[in-house]
C-alpha cells in the first residue's frame, strides 16, 4: 500500500511518541518537556498532535 505524506508524518509521531513514553517509563526523562523547556504551549501543542497521529494510526491499520 502506497503511503502518503499524512501516513509519514503520522507514523513519525506515534514513534516521537512512543520513544518519549519509553524514555518516561525507563529513566524518568521526558524529551518533549526537555525541548520545549519553559514553554508549555508547545509541549501541549506536540502531545495534541501526537494523540492526533495516533488515532490516524487506527484509521490507517482499518483502512483498505
Amino acid at each position: 500500500m502506497h503511503k502518503n505524506w499524512l501516513d509519514w508524518t503520522a507514523l513519525i509521531l506515534v514513534i516521537i511518541g512512543a520513544l518519549n513514553w519509553g524514555l518516561v517509563g525507563l529513566a524518568n526523562w521526558n524529551l518533549v518537556e526537555m525541548i520545549s523547556g519553559s514553554m508549555t504551549w508547545i509541549a501541549t501543542t506536540i502531545y495534541i498532535l501526537v494523540g492526533l497521529a495516533g488515532l490516524y494510526s487506527i484509521y490507517y491499520l482499518f483502512k483498505e
